[in-house]
C-alpha cells in the first residue's frame, strides 16, 4: 500500500470544488467555532458571512445539538429504514417537517443531503407521472442559472455549465430555460408537446449568484404545472429553515409546491441530512396500488442520529424564536452591502432576507476579493468571477455584520489598489 508521503506539497485530502494541485498551505485550516464566528489554526477569528456553506443556521458549537447526538447514540446509533425497519427518531422528524410543511397531505424522504434530495425529487416525479398513466411524460425542466447538486441528475438540472464540463454525457430529458422567463418556458412546454414531468426551482437562485425571482414569477410557474400536468419542485436546500423569514421559501413566496427539496439548514449542517417533502399530488399514484415497491433508497435515509441532531436544530430555531432574523440581516447587512456600490468596481447588491451577494465589474474578481477579505477576518464566498455572497447564521450579531461591510469595502480597496473609497 502507497500513500501521500509525509512531505508532499499535496494533501492526501482531495478537496471538493478546489484545484487538485492546490499545494498544502493554499488552505484555511478552520479548527473551532461559536455563534457567528469560526478560528483557523493560527488562532485568528473569522465572521462565517455564508453559514459554512449556506447552511449553519443556528451558529456555531451548539452543544444541545451534540449532547442530542450523543443521547441518541447511546440508545441506538444507527440502523436502516429499509422495507419493513424504522426508529423512532425518523419518524418524530418526519412528523415535525410534515407539520411545518409548505402544502398538505405531505410524507418526507429523507436522505444524506441536497444533492440526493434533488435527485430523489426527480426520480419521484418521474415514477409518480409513469403510475399515474403518463409514462411519456419524463422532461424535467430547470432553469440558468441555477444550483441543485453534483450527482449525475441533480448536476444535469444545475444551470451552471462549468459545473457540468468534463464529466461526459448528462442525464437525457432534462433541459433548461433562462430564469424569470415564463414565455421561453412556454415556448419549450410547446415544443416537447404534453412531456413535461416537473419544473424544478430555487425560490431564490442561490449559488448560481443570489437571484430572487421577480414578482410573479413562481405564481405562474405553479399555474403551468396546474395547466400540464406537472409537478412543481421547488429546491429549499438553501431558502428553507428561516433563511427568508419563514420555514420555507414557499411560505414567504406564497406559493404552493408538489414537492420540496430540504437539506442544509435542516441540522444547521451538524450532520448530514436531507429529505424531500412529498405532497399529495405526487403522493396519490405512488400509494394507488398496494404492491408498488418505492426502489430507491439510501443506506442513510433515516439515520437516526442525523435526526436527532435535526430535532435538536429545530427545537433551537423555535426557541430562539430565529424565523425572525431575516429581516434584521437584511436591514443591516443588505443595506450595508447596497451602500457600497459605486458603479465602477461594485455594479450591484441584490438579495432578500438572509441570503445578499454583491455583483462586482469584471477587473474585480471574486476570489480576489474572497482572499482579500480574508485579510480583513470575514468569511464570504465567490459565485464564479463576479458575484460575492453572503449568507450568515440566523445568530450573527449587529456588529458582526457591520465587520462584513466594513471589511469588503476595505477588501476592495485593497484589491483596486486603493482607487476605491467607497460609494
Amino acid at each position: 500500500m502507497t500513500s501521500i508521503p509525509a512531505g508532499s506539497a499535496l494533501p492526501a485530502l482531495l478537496h471538493p470544488f478546489a484545484r487538485p494541485a492546490a499545494p498544502r498551505g493554499s488552505f484555511v485550516e478552520i479548527v473551532a467555532g461559536e455563534g457567528a464566528e469560526v478560528v483557523d489554526a493560527a488562532g485568528r477569528r473569522y465572521v462565517d458571512a455564508l453559514g459554512g456553506l449556506w447552511y449553519c443556521n443556528v451558529g456555531h458549537g451548539r452543544l444541545e445539538i451534540g449532547e442530542a447526538v450523543l443521547a441518541q447514540m447511546r440508545r441506538l446509533e444507527v440502523f436502516h429504514t429499509f422495507d419493513r425497519f424504522t426508529n423512532p427518531t425518523a419518524e418524530a422528524l418526519a412528523e415535525r417537517l410534515c407539520a411545518l410543511a409548505p402544502m398538505e397531505g405531505v410524507r418526507v424522504f429523507l436522505t444524506s443531503g441536497g444533492s440526493e434530495s434533488v435527485e430523489t425529487a426527480i426520480k419521484l416525479a418521474r415514477m409518480a407521472q409513469d403510475l399515474g398513466g403518463h409514462p411519456e411524460r419524463t422532461v424535467i425542466v430547470s432553469r440558468r442559472p441555477s444550483y441543485h447538486g453534483v450527482t449525475y441528475g441533480a448536476m444535469t438540472a444545475t444551470g451552471l455549465p462549468a459545473n457540468q464540463q468534463g464529466f461526459g454525457p448528462l442525464l437525457p430529458d432534462i433541459v433548461q430555460v433562462p430564469h424569470d422567463d415564463l414565455e421561453a418556458l412556454d415556448q419549450l412546454a410547446e415544443g416537447v408537446q404534453g412531456r413535461v414531468a416537473a419544473v424544478i426551482a430555487e425560490p431564490v437562485i442561490g449559488a448560481g449568484g443570489v437571484l430572487p425571482p421577480r414578482p410573479g414569477y413562481l405564481a405562474g410557474l405553479r399555474e403551468r404545472c396546474d395547466r400540464w400536468g406537472a409537478y412543481l419542485i421547488l429546491d429549499e436546500v438553501i431558502c428553507g429553515f428561516g433563511r427568508l423569514g419563514a420555514w420555507w421559501g414557499a411560505v414567504h413566496f406564497d406559493v404552493r409546491p408538489d414537492l420540496v427539496t430540504f437539506a442544509k439548514g435542516v441540522t444547521s449542517g451538524y450532520l448530514p441530512l436531507g429529505g424531500v417533502l412529498v405532497g399529495p399530488e405526487a403522493r396519490r399514484p405512488l400509494e394507488a396500488d398496494p404492491a408498488t415497491v418505492l426502489r430507491h433508497g439510501y443506506t442513510y435515509s433515516g439515520h437516526p442520529t442525523t435526526a436527532a441532531a435535526a430535532l435538536a436544530n429545530l427545537d433551537l430555531m423555535e426557541e430562539e424564536g430565529l424565523l425572525s432574523a431575516a429581516p434584521g440581516i437584511a436591514e443591516r447587512l443588505g443595506t450595508g452591502l447596497a451602500g457600497l456600490v459605486d458603479g465602477e468596481h461594485v455594479l450591484e447588491c441584490r438579495g432578500t432576507q438572509g441570503i445578499w451577494a454583491l455583483g462586482l465589474a469584471p477587473h474585480l474578481e471574486a476570489p480576489a476579493l474572497r482572499d482579500a477579505l480574508l485579510a480583513q477576518g470575514v468569511i464570504a464566498r465567490p459565485i464564479g468571477n463576479t458575484a460575492l455572497a453572503f449568507c450568515p447564521p440566523l445568530v450573527v450579531t449587529g456588529a458582526q455584520m457591520d465587520r462584513c461591510v466594513e471589511g469588503t469595502a476595505a477588501a476592495v480597496a485593497d484589491v483596486t489598489g486603493g482607487r476605491w473609497t467607497g460609494a
